[in-house]
């Protein structure tokens, strides 16, 4: 073989090992931040007039007004009722996660995970899986790709899935079968 082919080898080799060098080294440096508002009520209505924006600031101002007395109670909205929570821990000194996982029962009946303050090592192809008493990762729920690996971030519950099973919110790498953080939930 001549040099130059060799060198062509090699140039055609190195291009799928930096390939997946990438992929499984950049998560180690690179942060992926999400922060997402608490997912709105079911019933609230956006004037077609106006955007979410619009409506928020318009919120905003009001709440900066003074206070007025009012004689008589205001009536008791049903708002999201926390089910469940718990907080991140570490699964091992490589990964580590912190911040609060929390499953909400939104006014419609539906159901929503939020992270708050959350923070996990970053890696390739991460999952959110929610995992049942007495159930390993063959019983659980996967709700999809990690948002972002540093902020706050919602993410639906299926109806079909009973809240009330579920022990545990873990962050999970699905390529390498490898724990990332996990919490307990009460």
């Amino acid at each position: 073989m001549t040099k130059r082919t060799l060198i062509i080898a090699a140039a055609i080799l190195a291009i799928p090992v930096l390939a997946a060098a990438w992929w499984l080294g950049s998560p180690l440096f690179l942060d992926d931040e999400v922060d997402e508002d608490f997912p709105m009520a079911a019933g609230a209505v956006i004037p077609d007039d106006m955007t979410a924006e619009e409506v928020e600031t318009e919120m905003e101002e009001a709440a900066d007004e003074p206070d007025n007395e009012v004689m008589e109670d205001m009536p008791e909205e049903a708002g999201p009722v926390v089910l469940s929570s718990g907080e991140f821990a570490d699964a091992d000194e490589l990964h580590q996660g912190s911040g609060t996982a929390t499953i909400y029962e939104l006014e419609d009946g539906s159901n929503v995970l939020r992270f708050e303050d959350f923070e996990v090592t970053n890696g390739p192809d991460l999952h959110v899986f929610l995992v049942p008493t007495d159930g390993g990762m063959d019983e659980s729920v996967d709700l999809g790709s990690l948002k972002g690996n540093v902020g706050n971030q919602n993410y639906e519950i299926p109806d079909e899935v009973d809240v009330s099973t579920i022990e545990r919110v873990i962050v999970y790498c699905v390529p390498f079968s490898v724990l990332f953080a996990s919490a307990s939930l009460v």
